[in-house]
């Protein structure tokens, strides 16, 4: 794909193209969110069933997204992102028109399985168009920029869009995106694929590690409710254990497994994915406890806690290009570590927010720390994960990636919401007020990502091999020398 003259003069309308789809993909995850009540009023939903218009989302995303990057490189990576593409477009129509909670439900839950084949897709296509260096630091600097700001301005577009034109069109808003991404596809991206001789589909692999991998992000989903403790929760903990027990056998054993083990071998890809999963649940859960905060102690409306959102958002882009320069002259052991560093800083912050505080005293500050460290970390991660990686297997370690920052995130937001939502209860149960309850929740909630976040940096430093991060850097100094030349 690197040869070919035509869609290489393409390669950078190709990376807004991919970036614009890859922002599709966590905007879904968030723009439900201020949705969810005018949703509920409007389908008659249950209070235990609302949380799954979310859930449904991200559990099929998480337990696709490996099944994905892999197909992704068997079956074609442009082949593959256009259905993805397709099935979100669909989908989200559907979503749109749902007149039941079944239906929506189950409509989100394919835009999840959609969003399993685009993303992981897309990020090895900007893998296999951009050599390893400077210039795809500097496209997945553009792709961390996108990806990281989604996530917050879910919030402001969910807000704007429901109270503006219904909540029919926080769903409807995917379609016209999707099928104009789909429609210029063909035009900016060549077709790419792994070897003839790597064509071998390991349904038996694809089968348990996709189960295993949905059971796992159910269980702890449902384990706010269920409890963490309880015999439903430890028994799905405990099949999806067995499922990867499996999983590992089956890949063995397999002539041509879904997972060559191998990969593994590459120590800086293994490090980067163990972090990926502590800044995942370091993270994520972040913004939903701020929405909380804002709003359920602060009384802010929904498009006030979007609005509020907008310093964030074009922080953690900021810093995804600041981080995508820095990663070339520094390599990137260094901005990760100082990346989790600022995330530390800024939960560490946040755990300091008070029941009369305000947006300039107690969100502003530390959710700028927050966003620095985002946009170093998000890059970083994804940087050292496709580093020294063969072309054809550039989809798998992208759907590994992918996998470990969203089974990190259900993770974190699981163990900290029931860790926020104990201490709550604790307090209620002893007479505090509900709004001094839910603070001191939240500031736990906080304390515990920081920790997350700290255990990350202490790991960065041990799993990411730092001759690795120099030879990064080397690889940069040669091309900016080459084009000079």
């Amino acid at each position: 794909m690197t040869g070919n003259a035509e869609f290489q003069e393409k390669r950078w309308l190709a990376l807004i193209l991919l970036a614009a789809a890859q922002f599709v993909v966590v905007l879904d995850a968030s723009i439900v969110n201020v949705a969810l009540p005018t949703i509920g009023k409007a389908l008659d939903f249950s209070d235990e069933n609302l949380p799954w218009i979310v859930n449904a989302y991200v559990l099929t995303f998480g337990g696709f997204l490996l099944l994905g990057g892999r197909t992704a490189d068997l079956l074609g990576r442009r082949r593959v992102f256009m259905a993805g593409l397709m099935l979100v477009a669909v989908a989200s129509l559907a979503a749109g028109f749902a007149a039941t909670e079944g239906q929506l439900i189950a409509a989100r839950a394919a835009q999840g399985l959609g969003a399993a084949i685009i993303s992981p897709a897309a990020l090895s296509i900007v893998t296999t168009i951009f050599r390893d260096g400077a210039e795809r630091n500097k496209a997945l600097g553009v792709w961390g920029a996108v990806a990281g700001a989604g996530g917050a301005a879910g919030v402001l577009l969910g807000g704007i869009l429901t109270d503006g034109l219904g909540w029919e069109w926080v769903l409807w808003v995917n379609v016209p995106v999707s099928l104009i991404a789909f429609a210029l596809a063909p035009r900016l991206i060549a077709e790419s694929r792994a070897s003839d001789q790597a064509r071998a589909f390991d349904i038996a692999g694809a089968v348990t590690i996709t189960a295993a991998l949905s059971l796992l992000v159910y269980a702890v989903i449902d384990a706010s409710e269920a409890g963490w403790g309880s015999t439903k929760t430890l028994g799905l903990i405990a099949l999806a254990l067995v499922l990867l027990a499996a999983f590992v056998a089956i890949e063995l054993r397999s002539r041509k497994p879904l997972v060559p083990f191998s990969i593994f071998r590459i120590r800086t890809l293994t490090g980067a994915n163990v972090v990926g999963v502590l800044v995942g649940a370091s993270l994520f859960s972040m913004f939903f406890f701020i929405s909380l905060y804002m709003q359920q102690v602060l009384g802010y409306s929904a498009i006030h806690a979007g609005l509020s959102y907008l310093p964030l958002a074009v922080t953690i882009s900021l810093a995804a290009g600041v981080a995508s320069q820095l990663v070339t002259t520094l390599g990137y052991k260094t901005v990760l570590a100082a990346g989790l560093l600022f995330i530390v800083a800024g939960l560490l912050w946040f755990s300091r927010i008070s029941v009369g505080g305000g947006f300039t005293t107690d969100i502003l500050g530390p959710s700028l720390l927050a966003a620095i460290g985002l946009g170093f970390s998000f890059v970083t991660t994804t940087i050292a994960a496709v580093s020294g990686v063969e072309e054809e297997e550039s989809g798998l370690a992208s759907g590994l990636i992918n996998t470990s920052q969203q089974v990190g995130g259900a993770l974190g937001l699981a163990v900290l919401s029931s860790l926020a939502t104990t201490h709550t209860e604790d307090l209620l149960g002893s007479g505090s007020g509900l709004k001094h309850a839910l603070t001191e929740g939240f500031q736990a909630a906080f304390l515990g990502g920081a920790a997350i976040a700290a255990l990350g940096f202490v790991l960065t430093l041990v799993l990411i091999k730092s001759s690795d991060s120099r030879a990064h850097v080397e690889i940069g100094k040669a091309e900016a020398e080459g084009a000079e030349a």
